[in-house]
């Protein structure tokens, strides 16, 4: 959550990089404080220190200070480890594995719930409308956004998934009001991405991203689906960074069934595993 806000710094207002440093310098103390005593301590107005919590993407100084509370206190019972070439199989397991269970409980303990929503609610109205809902990425996350329509294709939600840059910015440039896009990057600096990204922003579209916070990308979409992880993005082969976006996936998927309701899912998904019988060896 401290990475976070570090990496949101220099896009602040200069008012809340001073809530950002009162943050940084005593987290524990901010979580127990009043909101008088933070706006005295920071020199802001009280409604300063609410929109700085808003423009890290939280719900508001409650839920910001709940989130805070967690990750100081509960913190994360692993850090991240490289593989190294001399380690053995047993090493490897348990640094993979410790690896992403830190990313998880990271993610779980710093995750905006208002973005979910908002993305969610995107998501729903487009479905809802019968307009576009659209994947895009590159490379690894390609495969990512591949997984994403796979998941919603199952929920009856009609979309499709790009992973070539010009289908990306072609299709961005058919996309209008209404239509959703979600743009997944681990490192949020793929020009091609950036490129289809401000495309079907500019048409009208909502752009969902799901990325690193700070980067380019997090900026370019209307929701920011922030993915922070320890790992380098130029990894040669990203573990981590996948696995998170593919959690995020399934958090955002499982919302927009909730939101679409049983009643609507249950006799498709019925009758897909009614016909899928008979693909199967008894």
């Amino acid at each position: 959550m401290l990475d976070r806000i570090e990496a949101c710094l220099p896009s602040l207002a200069p008012a809340e990089q001073r809530v950002a440093r009162l943050v940084l310098k005593d987290p524990r103390s901010f979580a127990r404080q009043p909101i008088s005593v933070l706006a005295d301590s920071a020199h802001v107005s009280k409604p300063t220190v609410v929109r700085f919590c808003r423009s890290v993407g939280y719900n508001g100084l409650s839920d910001f200070k709940l989130k805070l509370a967690g990750s100081v206190s509960e913190g994360v019972p692993f850090i991240h480890r490289s593989v190294d070439a001399d380690d053995k199989p047993s090493d490897i397991m348990v640094k993979v594995i410790d690896n992403t269970v830190a990313a998880f409980l990271k993610y779980r303990n710093e995750a905006s719930t208002a973005a979910i929503d908002k993305a969610t609610q995107a998501l729903v109205s487009a479905y809802r409308q019968g307009k576009r809902i659209e994947f895009f990425g590159v490379g690894n996350s390609g495969v990512v956004a591949q997984d994403a329509q796979h998941k919603f294709f199952r929920l009856g939600v009609n979309t499709i998934a790009y992973s070539d840059g010009h289908m990306q910015v072609m299709s961005a440039s058919m996309l209008g009001p209404g239509d959703c896009v979600v743009v997944i990057s681990n490192s949020g600096r793929t020009r091609d991405l950036m490129d289809a990204c401000d495309i079907a922003r500019q048409h009208g579209a909502t752009t969902i991203t799901i990325t690193a916070s700070g980067s380019p990308l997090a900026a370019a979409g209307d929701i920011h689906l922030a993915a922070d992880h320890p790992e380098g993005y130029d990894r040669y082969s990203p573990m981590v960074s996948r696995l998170l976006h593919l959690l995020i996936i399934d958090i955002v998927a499982t919302s927009v069934a909730l939101s679409i309701g049983s009643e609507a899912l249950q006799p498709k998904l019925q009758e897909m595993k009614k016909n899928l019988r008979n693909k199967r060896y008894a």
